[in-house]
């Protein structure tokens, strides 16, 4: 099984892009994983959202299989502590062999969609961050994951 992370926008932050270089880097030997932005038009503040969500939302879905494991994160999906998204990793290791997809949306959300293409919506956090923030905090959390079920000394109780 591959995990792919889909993430809507560009990362424009550096310090955003070096954390994200370095946890792939430390995600890459413990699982076959991808890391893609698919890239959107730019955006104003007079952009119309609903047509912004459905023009992101074609993008997304291209990048999707029929057979492939769709998870959206986003802040009204279910959350989990470390512990908990580490076993639900594994239930996924241990059922399938189809790709698990997380996907990122843009900063208006998802289109409605891409809600009914989706198998599953967790939560990072209760929190809001930015679109490109939670980026960097999902790829530590998919590292902490992977240390729990590998024994590594990371994670603490």
């Amino acid at each position: 099984m591959k995990i792919q992370i889909l993430a809507t926008g560009i990362t424009t932050e550096k310090y955003l892009q070096n954390g994200m270089e370095a946890y792939y880097k430390r995600l890459t030997p413990m699982l076959s994983i991808n890391y893609e932005e698919i890239v959107t038009g730019r955006q104003s503040k007079k952009s119309n959202t609903a047509l912004v969500k459905k023009q992101e939302a074609e993008l997304q879905l291209k990048k999707v299989q029929s057979n492939d494991f769709l998870v959206l994160l986003d802040e009204k999906g279910k959350q989990m502590t470390s512990v908990q998204f580490s076993g639900y990793l594994q239930d996924h290791f241990n059922k399938t062999a189809h790709n698990l997809i997380f996907l990122m949306g843009g900063a208006y959300g998802f289109d409605e969609s891409v809600y009914r293409r989706a198998n599953q919506i967790i939560s990072v956090s209760s929190m809001t961050f930015t679109h490109q923030m939670i980026r960097l905090l999902f790829m530590e959390q998919l590292y902490r994951a992977m240390t729990i079920l590998k024994g590594l000394p990371y994670h603490h109780n």
